[in-house]
């Protein structure tokens, strides 16, 4: 089933989700569906409805006496979606009036498209962050993926929010997710909205592949200055440090700044190399434009429908 939210996509799994019955992704338990599972002889007390009338007459035929031929479906099961914001201090670059992307608001467009699309397949959304809360303690912020869809709530957070989460947010996140209450299952859908600047250890991609997660990188970067750099100089440029966000007026030389591009080039497609080495398909957002950001979230989805159909 599509989405039916206005910035909601399809989520396409690539594994068969266990869940609640009421949703609109397949499931590795036979019952009520739209998709094919498979024939088996009726036997008494299948619903008539499930009788395969052709292949039953075909197979009576070959047989010369009345056999009855039942289709079975995958039951459509719900997905249960969590969004994961890495709220370290460069998630908070650039300014909305600046003509570079505005991360902040890039997050806020892309969680809200991802728990529409989360209402819209008839699933539960969840969010968590690590990012210090309301009251000054730290800990996770987290709302469970049960039940109503938390979109006003992430909105709340995401505009509200610090970003003062610390370093190793992102795999700190993930096992925050493998404890027991969180009671993610085979299936579950988890967002990784970050820039990524800091690398990730491979046992981050692991974790969540050794439970059959959905994982999915959300990769936010700047074009001009994260993802490249302008060669120019000699010039004093205002450079923002990725650890804590502080801003540093820099000197650069023309060739200091061409190895400066050749780094966060070089950076950038070992990070991008190393999502795809794990059989990922991250959605990189360069905009906070809200189509922008919609339409690579499609762009994403249709990529995996291709997949899924190559596999057949």
């Amino acid at each position: 089933m599509g989405p039916s939210g206005r910035n909601a996509f399809p989520l396409v799994p690539r594994y068969r989700l266990t869940g609640l019955p009421f949703g609109s992704a397949r499931s590795a338990r036979r019952g009520r569906g739209s998709d094919l599972a498979g024939f088996r002889a009726y036997v008494p007390g299948d619903p008539i409805s499930t009788i395969d009338w052709r292949a039953s007459a075909k197979l009576s035929t070959a047989r010369a006496d009345d056999e009855f031929v039942v289709r079975e479906r995958f039951a459509d099961d719900a997905p249960s979606v969590v969004v994961f914001v890495d709220r370290r201090p460069s998630m908070s670059l650039y300014p909305d009036w600046s003509p570079w992307l505005c991360k902040p608001e890039a997050v806020r467009v892309a969680t809200g498209a991802i728990v529409e699309s989360a209402v819209a397949a008839r699933g539960a959304a969840g969010y968590l962050d690590l990012a210090t809360s309301p009251d000054g303690s730290d800990g996770p912020f987290w709302i469970a993926p049960r039940g109503r869809s938390p979109l006003e709530q992430t909105d709340l957070r995401i505009r509200t929010a610090p970003f003062d989460a610390p370093a190793g947010s992102l795999t700190r996140g993930l096992e925050e997710l493998t404890r027991p209450a969180t009671s993610l299952g085979t299936g579950s859908f988890v967002f990784l909205v970050s820039d990524f600047l800091e690398p990730p250890p491979d046992r981050l991609w692991l974790v969540g592949l050794a439970r059959r997660w959905e994982l999915v990188p959300v990769v936010i970067q700047d074009p001009v200055w994260e993802q490249s750099f302008p060669v120019i100089g000699p010039v004093i440029v205002p450079i923002a440090d990725p650890v804590d966000g502080a801003v540093l007026e820099v000197r650069l030389t023309r060739s200091e700044a061409r190895a400066e591009r050749e780094r966060r080039e070089g950076a950038r497609s070992e990070l991008l190399a190393k999502i795809t080495s794990k059989g990922l398909d991250p959605v990189l957002l360069e905009s906070s434009e809200q189509d922008s950001i919609v339409g690579a979230f499609h762009e994403w989805a249709e990529r995996r429908r291709r997949a899924l159909w190559l596999r057949r």
